[in-house]
């Protein structure tokens, strides 16, 4: 795959699965469906709970980088293990082709935990939102880069009339502007550029001096470290989102604490 064309791609297979999603369960059924569900747990509010850094830990199989990251891939216990380190919410990967997730994970992740559940994937449609909502989701991840700021403002018009919280992500100022003009609460700083995966800690540095102090900020990708995760505390990061490194530990739990510093 052409490094400059992960994104592209990754949408484009995106589009062809949705359309199939569509043909099982259409958006007018699912919009019923949503009716019947009980709250949401509260994502934003237990991420920015005043302590000294949050974590999210991340549930992912494969990525278009790495390819498959976990062999021994027990969803529930990966669940329980980040449940049991003290993690304050678990982000789950959906998207079916480059991270080998399944939508179906958020409802058995969320029926085998008491954390808060974020859907990471690349929602681009009313659609998507809905579907989150109804396979479990509390939290939804919206990548600025892949909409313009008039769908972005639609989409969290739906997540917020389902209950359902979104975390913005940006990579750039000019992705951090078009966030800043939607008033989210909630600013995701991604390090992987997601055109050429190439991770860059000094995204971080750059951007997050710009966001105003009343914004919740998540910080994602090449927190490898117990250093990384202290640089971030003494920044003023609220939340850090984490996979990668758990994901290829033996012992998750004990891998949490260690890089966590707990």
């Amino acid at each position: 795959m052409s490094k400059k064309d992960v994104l592209k791609e990754i949408v484009l297979k995106k589009q062809e699965r949705l359309a199939l999603s569509k043909q099982a369960l259409s958006e007018e059924e699912l919009k019923t469906k949503v009716k019947t569900l009980t709250p949401t747990r509260p994502f934003r509010e237990v991420i920015s709970k005043p302590r000294s850094i949050s974590l999210i830990a991340e549930i992912k199989k494969a990525s278009p980088s790495q390819g498959v990251i976990r062999q021994d891939f027990n969803l529930l216990e990966i669940a329980r293990a980040y449940q049991e380190a003290g993690a304050q919410a678990i982000s789950v990967l959906t998207e079916e082709d480059y991270f080998l997730g399944s939508v179906s994970y958020l409802n058995e992740i969320k029926n085998a935990v008491g954390l808060p559940i974020l859907r990471k994937d690349f929602i681009f449609e009313p659609y998507q939102v809905y579907e989150s909502r109804w396979f479990g989701a509390d939290a939804i991840l919206l990548i600025v880069d892949l909409l313009p700021r008039e769908k972005l403002a639609n989409l969290i018009g739906i997540a917020e009339s389902l209950g359902l919280d979104y975390l913005l992500e940006v990579h750039t100022e000019k992705d951090l502007k078009k966030a800043l003009s939607l008033k989210a609460p909630l600013i995701g700083i991604n390090n992987r550029d997601l055109h050429t995966l190439e991770v860059d800690f000094k995204t971080t540095e750059d951007l997050f001096t710009l966001i105003p102090k009343d914004k919740i900020v998540i910080v994602e990708s090449g927190i490898k470290i117990p250093q990384d995760v202290l640089f971030l505390k003494v920044l003023g990061v609220a939340a850090v989102l984490i996979g990668q490194v758990f994901m290829e530990s033996a012992d998750i739990k004990r891998k949490v604490e260690e890089i966590m510093g707990w």
